[in-house]
């Protein structure tokens, strides 16, 4: 007869182990001494520890493995290391698919670090868009709230995520005002229904625009990159279009947001010469 602790040595299995398996009745002592509570294991029941510690290797649970240790029809052991495997390929496709999205987020991380480094203003067309739209008047701080609202309505139609989330700023006297004329737009590679609240409409081009690409706190109502886009149109000439609202571009999707700074596009509209 082996004390528990000399039965832990010699099957690698910890006596808080050996205690939590005598507990739910997995593997119980020989003997139990009355008078101090002792625990005594028998060599034979070594055997007993090991195929315990193989079944959970396989991945197996406690209450599975009791089942091993008993007697059953083959057929019902089969049945059992069937569900087994099943449970196992569920496992191993959902890590593959996890696998396939970090891929995919580590490729997006690589793109978003390359655009990070595009810093410099330039003038660019804007080809037209069919979008998805919802336009209010609404405190700044309610702007998270109305492309919730405008994301889902679009994924219910089958939009998926991911998309650029555009927003229109109509107050052309300051963009951070506390309540803004603005409409949040997303684009669509398919007509979907418009409501009462969600205009699906073509967003129209811009011939030429001041582009800005910067990162911005989107948890923040300060953003230099309005005055600093505003000043280079001026140096150079350029004369601000007041017939297209400005269009700032979240570049990065929500699922792909990590800190608290947002890649962005800001567009000011041109007067064409």
């Amino acid at each position: 007869m082996l004390k528990i602790s000399a039965f832990s040595k010699l099957s690698g299995v910890s006596v808080k182990a050996l205690r939590f398996y005598d507990s739910v009745r997995l593997l119980e002592p020989a003997v139990i001494d009355p008078n101090n509570g002792y625990r005594y294991y028998t060599q034979e029941q070594l055997l007993t520890v090991k195929r315990i510690t193989a079944f959970k290797e396989h991945g197996f649970t406690l209450d599975q493995i009791k089942t091993f240790l008993e007697e059953h029809p083959l057929p019902e052991v089969k049945l059992k290391l069937t569900d087994k495997k099943k449970e196992l390929e569920r496992s191993i496709l959902e890590a593959q698919q996890q696998l396939k999205e970090i891929d995919n987020r580590i490729a997006r991380v690589e793109e978003e670090d390359k655009r990070q480094h595009k810093t410099t203003i330039t003038v660019r067309n804007v080809q037209p868009q069919l979008t998805a739209s919802i336009r209010d008047i609404v405190p700044r701080a309610h702007l998270c709230l109305l492309l919730d609202e405008l994301t889902k309505y679009v994924n219910s139609y089958g939009g998926g995520e991911g998309r650029d989330l555009t927003i229109l700023w109509y107050d052309h006297g300051s963009t951070y005002t506390d309540q803004a004329d603005l409409e949040v737009a997303v684009p669509l590679t398919k007509a979907i229904p418009s409501n009462e609240r969600v205009n699906v409409r073509l967003l129209p081009e811009l011939k030429a625009a001041a582009s800005l690409v910067h990162l911005c706190s989107p948890y923040d109502d300060s953003c230099l990159a309005a005055d600093q886009l505003a000043s280079w149109i001026s140096s150079k000439g350029y004369v601000r279009s007041y017939k297209d609202p400005i269009r700032e571009t979240y570049l990065t999707s929500d699922k792909d947001f990590y800190g608290k700074m947002r890649l962005a596009e800001l567009l000011f509209p041109l007067e064409l010469g």
